[in-house]
């Protein structure tokens, strides 16, 4: 298993970005660590080798990107993948048929899509709450219930979750608590210390920040559920290549200063189209009229630069998605560019249409994932494409 070096933890958010879980190469003194790429390992011998013995199990590279983001999140082990349904996927393996989960109800739709296109031919059985009230988490429990998997905020609708109300409702049940933080990104949220078991990310996302490569990683402290994971990933084998461990780990070094950005943008993003359309179709924690802002508050240290808007029907939101110039009509987020998307169609479109319906990922509601450009450029942007709607 990969764990974080102990003596990254004296140091402060901004260092560990650029200096956790890795040092200068020994034989070099390159600053950056080295793309080992390489398949399998020499051995001296029979039992006789450098730690290393085939490429899928362990990979220097990847190494130092699991120590970063660990320690990053406040984590003990790291365990690198290769997409974030890649560690989903593994993720649920921990599991055994008749086991049965709790899942917020607005999760990606790519995992939702996994656990009830996929999953539930193996056996597993979930229940999709809201997990904005606690109380629901806890009706929703059954003798068989074994994990507890959130999403906070969630995607597209930005809804929170009270994760240390959450993770006393897991404990009082021995369930696993498992959380999403591709969103908020450990700049803004650490899930490990308001009282979860596991933490994950698409690495695609804000920790890469570049759009150039697909990755996940898991964070997690308990040393026994890390060999299990550790078990798994060998096994299963949905590991990254190095190059991508590689790019994720430059992506890191930037994090702080990239989330900060965008957050700052997201803040006027938001301001700006709750002006122009109203509050109550814009849907961002950090506006007053959130209906849990203040838990944002409380529970995150920004409230980033993910929004989303109602613009009421398909035809207006195809308009302003044409108009866009600076913003691209494009899946993914959390990158230096800013993009917009329109979930019914894109992320959320393995949903079946009544359920998008009942949840409120309408045909008109698109998705901003603001990047780091003048901000003013990007507000220019919008109210161009937003003209005569």
């Amino acid at each position: 298993m990969t764990r974080a070096f102990d003596d990254d933890f004296k140091y402060r958010f901004a260092t560990r970005t650029i200096h956790a879980g890795q040092r200068p190469d020994p034989t070099t003194g390159a600053i950056m660590p080295p793309i080992v790429q390489t398949s399998t390992y020499v051995q001296r011998g029979l039992g006789d080798n450098q730690g290393y013995e085939y490429a899928r199990g362990k990979n220097p590279t990847r190494e130092a990107l699991e120590r970063n983001v660990a320690a990053l999140e406040d984590g003990k082990h790291g365990f690198a993948f290769s997409s974030g349904m890649g560690c989903t996927d593994s993720l649920m393996k921990l599991f055994k048929s008749g086991d049965h989960l709790v899942v917020g109800e607005n999760v990606y739709g790519g995992t939702y899509r996994l656990m009830d296109k996929i999953l539930v031919n193996f056996g597993l059985t979930f229940s999709y709450v809201d997990t904005r009230d606690p109380q629901r988490i806890a009706d929703a429990v059954r003798p068989n219930t074994v994990a507890l998997l959130l999403e906070t905020p969630t995607n597209p609708l930005m809804r929170l979750t009270d994760l240390k109300a959450a993770s006393a409702i897991a404990r009082k049940h021995g369930l696993l608590m498992i959380v999403d933080n591709t969103f908020a990104s450990p700049v803004l949220q650490r899930p490990l210390a308001l009282g979860a078991d596991i933490v994950f990310h698409s690495t695609t996302k804000y920790l890469n920040g570049h759009s150039d490569m697909i990755g996940g990683i898991c964070v997690l402290n308990d040393d026994d559920l890390a060999a299990r994971i550790q078990f798994i990933a060998n096994s299963a084998g949905a590991v990254p290549g190095p190059m991508d461990s590689w790019l994720a780990l430059r992506g890191t070094k930037t994090l702080a200063l990239r989330v900060h950005q965008a957050d700052a943008n997201g803040r006027r993003i938001a301001e700006w189209l709750a002006k122009r359309v109203g509050e109550q179709r814009v849907f961002y924690p950090g506006l007053p009229s959130h209906p849990q802002h203040e838990l944002a508050k409380r529970q995150m240290s920004g409230f980033g630069g993910m929004i989303s808007v109602e613009m009421d029907t398909k035809e207006r939101a195809n308009t302003m998605l044409k108009r866009v110039r600076v913003f691209s009509l494009a899946e993914s987020l959390g990158g230096v560019e800013s993009l917009i998307s329109h979930p019914a169609s894109m992320t959320h479109a393995s949903v079946e249409p009544a359920r998008r319906a009942q949840l409120g990922v309408t045909e008109g509601l698109v998705r901003l994932s603001c990047g780091i450009e003048d901000v003013d450029d990007l507000l220019e942007d919008l109210d161009q494409a937003f003209a005569g709607l």
